[in-house]
């Protein structure tokens, strides 16, 4: 009996012990999950002076970061956890700050705040051939929401007017000599997470990347689909290009083009067009300080991205400077000075219409 009661003890304390292995197995594993995914968050704070002062605080109808006048205020923030493996990847990121106010207002209040979350599978084994799908920044522009990563403080007019985000599924495949980069997408339209309310149609474009080496970029990017009802579609083809020339270490330079075709009615075989030249430079004069200028022009005679109830519509030259200071490695102070004319009178000045706008802003960022 004694025997026996040993026996069954000893089971016993085997089967807890057995159970307390595997609980520590499977907790131990989980630091080694958590190993793999990256923790980022990005901010942008800015003052910006409009001369024009205008009274609704709206820099102007067709800027989305960077847009409130004589306000100390978030631009964009974002809080990003990124998980990566071998043939895994994953984002999931949330933002917040005017841009999101200004450039999603069209989203749904559950979605306007998602900056990113997808989720890709690397089809190959021996491959640079990925599946992703989900919520992920446009494919179009060189221009993203992380302004540290750009020569200047505000967007150029023609990221301000092409998509930042999509929601899509896009095939990518990266040569190995990591010279080429080929991308096709099909999104739910044009910068839309959610389709617009009577559109049934997806669109599709593309991305080829070109870099033969450390001096020259080489991008296009595209985009044909509708961002109208079905009753009333019209179609819109779009190509952006940029070259991008590092000079040296001090010196680099870019050149952007857009261009855009929309039917004027649904089935027609007339278009109205809209298109976006940009140079901009920047001269790193030390470790510390850098400064950048942009020479833009944007026109859209007949208000397809941009409606002004004007004969001419929108023809618009734009002309900026900035002056940028790294404070430390991930603290970046920037002030700008920008000038926008218009053909026509599009902005106000004490109720009345001008032509011109100047401003002057500052910002600091913070990049974790």
């Amino acid at each position: 009996m004694l025997y026996d009661s040993m026996k069954e003890k000893f089971a016993l304390v085997g089967v807890l012990l057995c159970s307390a292995l595997t609980f520590s197995s499977g907790y131990a594993q989980e630091p080694q999950w958590m190993e793999k995914v990256k923790v980022s968050a990005y901010g942008e704070l800015y003052y910006l002076y409009n001369l024009n002062q205008p009274k609704s605080g709206d820099v102007a109808p067709f800027l989305y970061s960077y847009h409130r006048h004589n306000e100390v205020n978030l631009n964009f923030g974002m809080v990003k956890l990124q998980y990566e493996q071998e043939r895994v990847r994953a984002n999931f990121a949330l933002m917040a700050g005017t841009y999101v106010q200004a450039n999603l207002a069209n989203e749904p209040d559950g979605l306007k705040n998602l900056y990113e979350a997808n989720i890709g599978v690397k089809l190959s084994p021996s491959h640079e051939l990925w599946l992703d799908a989900g919520i992920m920044p446009s494919h179009i522009g060189f221009e993203s929401n992380i302004g540290a990563d750009i020569m200047t403080m505000t967007r150029s007019m023609m990221a301000e007017n092409s998509p930042y985000f999509s929601s899509e599924v896009k095939l990518t495949y990266g040569t190995p000599n990591k010279k080429w980069l080929i991308a096709l997408h099909l999104m739910n339209g044009w910068q839309r997470i959610q389709r617009p309310e009577g559109n049934s149609t997806l669109a599709v474009g593309h991305q080829v990347a070109y870099r033969p080496n450390d001096s020259w970029t080489f991008n296009s990017s595209s985009f044909i689909g509708s961002d109208t009802p079905d009753d009333a579609r019209k179609i819109r083809y779009f190509h952006h290009a940029n070259i991008a020339y590092q000079f040296n270490e001090q010196l680099n330079f870019l050149l952007g083009f857009d261009l855009g075709f929309q039917q004027k009615e649904k089935n027609s075989k007339d278009y109205s067009s809209w298109y976006a030249p940009l140079i901009m430079g920047q001269y790193k004069l030390s470790d510390q300080w850098r400064i950048a200028a942009r020479v833009e022009y944007y026109c859209d005679e007949d208000g397809i991205i941009i409606p002004t109830d004007t004969a001419r519509g929108f023809q618009t030259f734009g002309y900026s400077m900035n002056v940028d200071y790294q404070i430390t490695k991930e603290v970046l102070w920037r002030v700008e000075a920008r000038s926008l004319q218009s053909k026509e009178a599009i902005f106000t000045r004490n109720d009345r219409k001008v032509s011109e706008q100047v401003m002057i802003g500052t910002s600091i960022s913070i990049h974790l």
